[in-house]
Order: C-alpha cells, then sequence, then structure tokens
C-alpha cells in the first residue's frame, strides 16, 4: 500500500466517521422469512438490501443476521436477517421511505418475508463539556 492510498483510507474513515457522528435518526428494521430455513431466500434478501445503498441519503447500511451470543432472557434471536442504517434527518428518512430504489426493493423481495418490525430512533447527541 502507498503512501497515497493510506491518506485515501485515512480520510474516508474520517468522512464516514464525520457522516455517522451527524447521524440524527437511526432505522433498524428485523426481517422474518416465509421460508425461515431457505438459505436461498435469505441470500435473496440480503442481495435486496444491499441495492438500498444506492439511495444519497443513507449514511451507513449494515446487514446482518443473528450472532452467536449467549443465550438470554432479553435476548431476542428468532428474526432472520436485520437492516441497521443511519439518516441525517427525519427528512432523510421519509425520502428513503419514497426513494424508487426502496420501492423496488419492496416490490422485488415482500415475498420473501413473513413479518417485519421496525425501530426507528431520534440519536440523543452526547453533552457538550466545557
Amino acid at each position: 500500500m502507498t503512501a497515497s492510498n493510506d491518506a485515501h483510507s485515512a480520510a474516508s474513515s474520517v468522512k464516514a466517521a464525520t457522516s455517522l457522528a451527524e447521524a440524527k435518526l437511526v432505522h433498524h428494521v428485523f426481517f422474518w422469512l416465509r421460508q425461515p430455513g431457505s438459505r436461498a431466500d435469505r441470500d435473496q434478501l440480503i442481495a435486496g438490501l444491499r441495492s438500498l445503498q444506492g439511495i444519497p441519503v443513507i449514511r451507513r447500511l449494515e446487514i446482518g443476521v443473528p450472532a452467536s451470543t449467549e443465550k438470554r432472557e432479553v435476548v431476542d434471536s428468532s428474526y432472520d436477517v436485520s437492516e441497521l442504517m443511519y439518516f441525517g434527518s427525519a427528512e432523510d428518512q421519509k425520502t428513503y421511505q419514497d426513494h424508487p430504489i426502496h420501492q423496488a426493493f419492496v416490490k422485488s423481495c415482500e415475498h420473501l418475508w413473513e413479518k417485519v418490525v421496525v425501530y426507528d430512533m431520534t440519536v440523543i447527541p452526547e453533552p457538550v463539556s466545557v
């Protein structure tokens, strides 16, 4: 890796961190598949979720499956796939909902899920220390 590549990578990391630090709304969606054991359906849903990265108002998109963590009463790992998005505002989240890429995702993938649960959270900023 060259010094130029290192500088570019560092600049990208700073930009991503700044973008996340400025995020005001977090959108977390959990999907339960109509056919829970279907690897093909899971992969198709994940591919559809990845297409959402083309929507400019999304600051960051994470896609995952239940983690293999210690079983505890408070942990719900019954879902099949989850996505976590960061937005700069509630208006950005509304823009995402109405965006043609999101609408196409819903149309092409809704047959895959049995249930969807959404948690939207307004970020409470850290207090400024003096």
